[in-house]
């Protein structure tokens, strides 16, 4: 479960077992958690945020777009490489 970046209390991360779907990140905080797709910041699943969190996760997510995807293909490269 490698972290990619915590910012304002969320842990934003990925599941290894997930790298074969589409590009998404996991966040988690205070015992609640979300999984949302990169490429069109949508919400795949919201187990407790509400809703000024989930539009605060989007705005994060969309500032580090970039990093999220970096980081996917290197953890994509790392499982390959096994």
């Amino acid at each position: 479960m490698p972290t990619v970046f915590i910012q304002k209390g969320y842990q934003f991360f990925f599941y290894t077992a997930d790298l074969d779907e589409p590009i998404h990140v996991h966040v988690e905080k205070s015992g609640k958690n979300a999984k949302f797709w990169v490429h069109s910041i949508g919400m795949a699943m919201n187990g407790g945020f509400r809703e000024h969190e989930l539009n605060e996760i989007k705005r994060i997510i969309n500032r580090h777009a970039n990093e999220i995807i970096a980081r996917w293909h290197e953890e994509q490269s790392k499982r390959d490489d096994r």
